[in-house]
This record gives structure tokens, C-alpha cells and sequence, in this order.
């Protein structure tokens, strides 16, 4: 963008002197693609005494005929430091993706003072960008699903996940290890404070990721950085985004905690300065995430350290933090915040936010947020621990919903199905996910420990979609061999992710689940599970190839019966009956084929 401003500087140039006065062309972009626009502001580098991230505020509003948004910018060092490691320079930065197609205007303006960053309404010391205004135009998107920039923001509606735009809705599946991701050699700056061997937590020694096995999923043309680098990760993602996999979970911040491996600034010891090739870096993965379809799930802390900055409150490096993260990647479309891993007191971390301080962090979030990402909280893992931090958060507005943990898969279901009721009455309807299964030293075994993964299939997988979760994660746990922090190789996992696309397929393509509620009483086991819009479709999951029955009682009407496998999805099957009437305890038939789990869909003939 820096040429684009010289050629345009050349053209008015040019066109002053010219009698007709014709306007250039304008830069063009894709709509909710991003636009990085960058200003020739103060020379300075990353540890001068004037502080670029602490002393400096850069803000850029931007303005169409129908929308306006106000963004932060930051400091971009020489404005390729993901390339060059660059720590000074004189560029600074913003990134917008726009929602509205035609003319937009911008216009920057930079202040200076002690902390300015963090002090919203003082004025400070007006400083000149050479290039503070301009306009851009804004065309249809060029790009096709999976692609985010095919479909628009992520947003929330009625307890799911809704692209803003298009209304069209979407279910997540994809991978909560490892969490430390994006502890990977090739960042700059990169490495692990002491390895970690306490009882209770995955064991790590000092070797960063490398994701080696991935290389060879690495695809010619795709994003690379400083001569080659960036191929295990990037490749990474290519393959979970080829077994159909749109969500990857990870921490931005895991000083005192489990990794100690990831954080954004130089040093883990300084709060104020942050590491700006390693951030441009931790970019090119995310934009490619992106262009994968590939939802980040960005986790702002964890436990072990959500005291860490500012004592827990929302003060001045905690506030540092949340706007460098926003400014630098709030303009991602799929894109959603976690308050902090299993956020709250409970006997094995005491020392931990507040309610207030919950609250305090949640509500400074959505207010610097311009694009009103969502915003939820990991929980802990059971009674009485994750109600404790709940029951006094229900109805808080701010808070879009849970990235829940269970510790007892069997109990997932019905907790989910407790919290969606509970946020409902409380009048403030949350989105749950199911995005780490427990025990703590298990989660999700490898493939050739549990091949079908019967257990995670039957009662995580099926039980908590049935129940109203709008996606699952995949947790490694802590003392399997490929856990949640040294985890190399998704494939360790590949019979999995095929099952969870089954499940995301049959409700993408079959059901209305944003309409839909559960009512697993309706069937006749308290093994199966139910899932319905009343008197028009109804997704049942059958443990076994018994036979059971469902009371339509209150319907009327004929129901065409279909058979889904969820062990290897496909077309739907026959089964001993093809329609049925609502009645009273009404039989559902014999399913294709026995020895295994079912997933029966009525709908009501038209």
C-alpha cells in the first residue's frame, strides 16, 4: 500500500497540472476481503523510549454511504516485518474488511501522549501522517465457500452460529489441540519458558512445534515466510480443512500456564511491547485459516495466569492487550473470543477473576470490538466449580455464550441442554459449544487406541448437537501420548474428524437446527436422543439397532422415514418402514443394519 500512496502522490501530481483535472482510478478490493492501509507516521522501533504500542494512538475511520466504523490502527515497523524481522521503522498500520460494497472514504488521525493507547477520550499530541486520507472502492467477492470472504462475518442468532450478510447459518467441528498451536518454531520470537512436568497438566520439554509430519500437505502457493518457513503449520490446516474441519482452538497468552510457549509480546516479562514480526506471522497463518474456511477460536488466556495482567482487573495492560489483539485481528470474519480456559476459582486454581472482573473484561472487549465478534467463556469442568462462575453471568448481555467443558461424556448432553434452558429464562439465549471433553487425562484418544471413538460419537459427537450445541472441539487430554501440547500430527485423529464431518453434514444438509429443540423424552429409551421442530422434522439418535418408538401424540399427519449412518454418512438408507403416522408410541422400524448406532430423520410429508 505504501507504492499505492506514492502512485497516487505521482498522479495528482500529473492531473493538477492537466486542464481536464480527471481523477485516478481508485484501489479496488473484494468485498469482506481486508484492506491494509499504511501511513508514513513517526520513525521508531519496538523498545524506544516513546513507546509505539503504549504512547502512541492511531485511529481510522472509515465511511460508506450506508456504514461507519471507527478502527484502531498499530505499528507495522518497516510495514513487512513477517518477512524482514524488522523491529523499527516508520510505517503504521490498519486492517478493515469491508461489509458494504461501493465508495469508501478513510481518514486517520494519530495523537501522542503518556499511555495514550489506553486513554480513549484524551486528545494528546496531534501527529502528521503524510498520507491520512484517501478513498477505496469496494467490489463483489471473488472468492467461494469454504472461504470466509465468500460468505461474510460470523455473528450469532438464536443460540448459533449466522453469517451477518447472507442469514445463512453454520455448525462448527474441528480441533481444541493442541492449545499451545501456535508455539511453532517458525514464529520469531518464539520458545518455551521452562518445560512442564507438574502432576495434573501435559508433560512438554523444551522442543517447540514443527508440525513435520504436515509438510508435505503444504501446497505450492501457499503462504510461506523468511525463505521457506511456515510449511508444517500451514500444512497442517490444508489437511484439516481437507477432512472438512472448520474451527482450530488456541491460546494468544500462556505466560504461567500449561505451555508457557505463546504470548505476543518480545518478552514475557515487559506487557508493553509487543513482538511485531512474530504478530505479522501469527497474520499470514490466520489470513490462511481464513481462506480455509477455518474459524479462529482465539482463547486470551488460560487459568493459570487470568490474574496475571493488572491482578485480573481491566486496567492499563490488560486493556493494552485486548485492543493490540483487536486491532490486529478483529478483521477476520470468522473470528470468536474466549474470555479465558476454564475462567473462574475452582479448588486446583483459587487465585482467579472475580465476577466483576469477568464482567469488566467481556464489556471493554465488545466496546473496542467494531465488528461485534462473538464473545464466550470456557468453563470448568463440573459441579460445583462451573455453576459457581455461571449462575452470576446469566442474562449478562455482552456475553454471547459457553465454550463448554465436561469432565463425564456421558453428562455432556444434558448439560448442555441445562445451560441453554437456563440462559433462555434468564432472557439472554446463549450459543454452547462442546469444546473439551473430559476426563482431564484422556479427551479424544488417537485412532489406534479407539477407532470409532464410540463413546465421544455417541455421547459428545451426536448427544450434544441433539441437545442444542452449535459445534465441537476435539481435546487431546493431558497424558495420552500425543496430547494437547506436543500434538504434531492431526492425523493421529483422522478417523475422527471423518466422523464429526458425518454429524456436521447430516445437520447442515437435513435439518432447520436453529428452529429445533430437544425432547429426547419423546422416544421410548433414555439412551436415544431428540432433536425437533414440532409436527415437521425430528432427528433421532438410536445407541444400538434395537427397536424403538416415538410418541407423536400431539402431531398429526404422515412422516417419511430415513435412515443416516454415522459411521460413514453418505445418502440416507432404508430401513423396514418408509413412512409413518403420528401417533402414540409409533415403532421407527429395523434399521438397514444391525450391530450399530442409528440416527433416524422424520420429516413430514408435504
Amino acid at each position: 500500500m505504501i507504492r499505492n500512496f506514492l502512485r497516487v502522490v505521482f498522479l495528482f501530481g500529473v492531473f493538477s497540472c492537466s486542464e481536464n483535472k480527471e481523477e485516478p482510478p481508485l484501489d479496488s478490493y473484494g468485498q469482506w476481503h481486508t484492506v491494509t492501509l499504511s501511513f508514513i507516521g513517526p520513525q521508531t522501533s519496538e523498545l524506544a523510549s516513546v513507546n509505539p504500542f503504549l504512547d502512541y494512538r492511531l485511529e481510522v475511520e472509515f465511511k460508506n454511504d450506508s456504514a461507519q466504523y471507527s478502527v484502531r490502527g498499530f505499528y507495522a515497523a518497516d510495514g513487512d516485518a513477517a518477512e524482514t524481522g524488522a523491529d523499527s521503522g516508520n510505517v503504521w498500520q490498519v486492517r478493515f474488511s469491508p461489509d458494504k460494497l461501493g465508495k469508501w472514504s478513510y481518514s486517520a488521525k494519530m495523537v501522542q501522549g503518556d499511555s495514550i493507547a489506553i486513554k480513549d477520550r484524551e486528545a494528546g499530541i496531534s501527529v502528521e501522517l503524510a498520507n491520512a486520507h484517501g478513498a477505496f472502492e469496494v467490489v463483489p467477492s471473488d472468492k467461494t465457500l469454504p472461504d470466509f470472504r465468500a460468505s461474510g462475518r460470523l455473528g450469532i442468532s438464536e443460540g448459533y452460529f449466522q453469517f451477518q450478510d447472507s442469514g445463512r447459518y453454520w455448525i462448527k467441528g474441528g480441533a481444541d489441540s493442541p492449545e499451545n498451536l501456535l508455539a511453532y518454531e517458525d514464529f520469531d520470537g518464539t520458545y518455551r519458558i521452562q518445560p512442564a512436568q507438574r502432576e495434573g497438566e501435559a508433560k512438554t520439554n523444551d522442543t517447540l512445534h514443527a508440525y513435520g509430519p504436515h509438510i508435505r500437505d503444504w501446497n505450492e502457493g501457499d503462504p510461506i515466510w523468511r525463505n521457506g518457513k511456515g510449511k508444517g503449520l500451514i500444512g497442517a490446516l490444508n489437511y484439516l480443512a481437507s477432512k472438512g474441519m472448520n474451527v482450530v482452538y488456541f491460546l494468544t497468552n500462556n505466560i504461567n500456564g500449561d505451555g508457557k510457549d505463546v504470548w505476543p509480546y518480545i518478552s514475557p516479562d515487559d506487557f508493553t511491547r509487543f513482538d511485531v514480526s512474530k504478530l505479522d506471522q501469527w497474520e499470514i497463518v490466520f489470513r490462511h485459516m481464513h481462506a480455509k474456511g477455518i474459524l479462529l477460536h482465539m482463547v486470551l488466556q488460560e487459568t493459570e495466569n487470568e490474574t496475571l495482567l493488572d491482578e485480573g482487573n481491566t486496567g492499563p495492560m490488560r486493556k493494552l492487550y485486548l485492543q493490540e489483539m483487536v486491532a490486529r485481528f478483529g478483521h477476520h470474519l470468522g473470528l470468536k473470543f474466549n474470555l479465558g480456559e476454564e475462567n473462574g476459582p475452582a479448588d486446583f486454581t483459587p487465585i482467579a477473576q472475580s465476577d466483576a472482573q469477568r464482567k469488566a473484561m467481556t464489556s471493554f472487549l465488545t466496546n473496542i470490538d467494531p465488528y461485534d465478534h462473538p464473545i464466550l467463556l470456557h468453563t470448568h469442568s463440573h459441579e460445583p466449580a462451573r455453576a459457581n462462575v455461571l449462575d452470576s453471568i446469566l442474562g449478562f448481555s455482552p456475553l454471547d455464550g459457553l465454550s463448554l467443558q465436561v469432565d463425564k461424556r456421558e453428562e455432556a448432553a444434558g448439560v448442555v441442554a441445562e445451560w441453554k434452558l437456563k440462559s433462555k429464562e434468564a432472557g439472554h439465549k446463549w450459543l454452547i459449544t462442546m469444546d473439551e471433553i473430559g476426563m482431564w487425562h484422556t479427551g479424544a484418544r488417537s485412532d489406534s487406541l479407539d477407532g470409532n471413538h464410540d463413546s465421544l460419537r455417541r455421547f459428545v459427537l451426536w448427544g450434544t448437537l441433539l441437545s442444542g450445541a452449535a459445534g465441537v472441539e476435539w481435546y487431546f487430554g493431558a497424558n495420552n501420548r500425543y496430547h494437547d501440547l506436543n500434538t504434531e500430527d492431526w492425523r493421529s485423529r483422522d478417523r475422527l474428524w471423518e466422523i464429526t464431518k458425518h454429524a456436521m453434514d447430516f445437520f447442515e444438509e437435513h435439518l432447520p437446527y436453529w428452529e429445533m429443540l430437544p425432547e429426547h423424552d419423546l422416544v421410548n429409551s433414555k439412551e436415544a436422543y431428540c432433536f425437533q421442530k414440532s409436527g415437521e422434522v425430528y432427528a433421532i439418535y438410536l445407541p444400538d439397532s434395537k427397536r424403538y418408538s416415538i410418541d407423536l401424540s400431539e402431531v398429526q399427519g404422515d412422516f417419511n422415514v430415513h435412515w443416516y449412518d454415522p459411521l460413514e454418512g453418505g445418502p440416507f438408507q432404508r430401513g423396514s418402514i418408509t413412512t409413518l403416522k403420528g401417533v402414540e408410541n409409533t415403532a421407527l422400524g429395523i434399521p438397514p443394519k444391525k450391530g450399530q448406532d442409528w440416527v433416524v430423520l422424520l420429516k413430514r410429508k408435504k
